[in-house]
């Protein structure tokens, strides 16, 4: 039996009765699409500028209250970051150590994966090790050194502290960071660096162990202690004559 031959369609039909059906939400949705890339682009602009005028604000700036402003005015851009560490190093010229510290530590808080936080902490080392506190600067060199094995502050916060173990007199202990430094770093520029403080610590030395073989042996088979030497009678004492022996 012959087939029928398949209903015809009318495309045209079919795309104007779609439109009208979903007309509204395709509408609606072309807004939200447009409005979003407006808005993106508006963003992006406003970003832009922004960042490129505190970077300006930064370039201009030379004072502590200056670098201040900047972060103030332009807050979560990369040129207010730098401005902290900037703010920083100027208030450690004025020998401001207390508040270079509590600038740095905003810093890492408010960029913990700033690509100079290490950088930062060496700094906060080096306050207080300005400062005195020779005890929580060593900490945080061993701090950094743990934390960051693989920065250019690793092997430096290694060699800050064998200056503060040199000058506590811990000349061991700074010979085997210098060691460690040699080492891991063999090819840098400090291991140049750790072999010359190398040469001028003095050698590790080991205490002798006291005796033990000797404290077992019996008394009577022990060696007698050596007299000490009688002094010389005095030149003024006349000296005793043996009589002679009767025979």
């Amino acid at each position: 039996m012959p087939t029928a031959p398949p209903p015809s369609r009318d495309v045209a039909l079919e795309t104007r009765f779609f439109w009208e059906r979903f007309k509204n939400p395709i509408i609606t949705a072309a807004i939200v699409v447009l409005l979003a890339a407006t808005a993106f682009t508006g963003y992006r602009f406003y970003s832009d500028r922004r960042a490129a005028t505190a970077s300006a604000a930064l370039a201009s700036a030379n004072t502590a209250q200056e670098y201040e402003q900047v972060i103030a005015r332009y807050p979560n851009t990369s040129a207010a970051a730098d401005a902290y560490i900037l703010l920083a190093q100027a208030q450690r010229k004025e020998r401001k150590f207390t508040e270079a510290n509590k600038t740095l530590e905003t810093f890492i808080a408010k960029y913990p994966k700033h690509e100079l936080v290490s950088t930062a902490k060496m700094a906060m080392a080096n306050n207080l090790e300005a400062m005195g506190k020779t005890d929580e600067a060593l900490a945080t060199y061993q701090q950094i050194a743990s934390a960051y094995p693989n920065s250019y502050a690793a092997p430096l916060a290694m060699l800050s502290q064998v200056y503060i173990l040199k000058a506590k007199n811990r000349n061991d202990d700074a010979r085997r960071i210098c060691e460690t430094i040699f080492t891991q770093y063999r090819t840098s520029f400090w291991a140049g660096e750790a072999m010359q403080q190398l040469r001028l610590l003095k050698p590790i030395t080991t205490s002798t162990p006291p005796p033990a073989a000797a404290a077992s042996i019996p008394p009577m088979l022990a060696i007698p202690p050596v007299p000490a030497p009688q002094a010389p009678p005095a030149p003024n004492q006349p000296q005793s004559v043996p009589s002679p022996k009767k025979p």
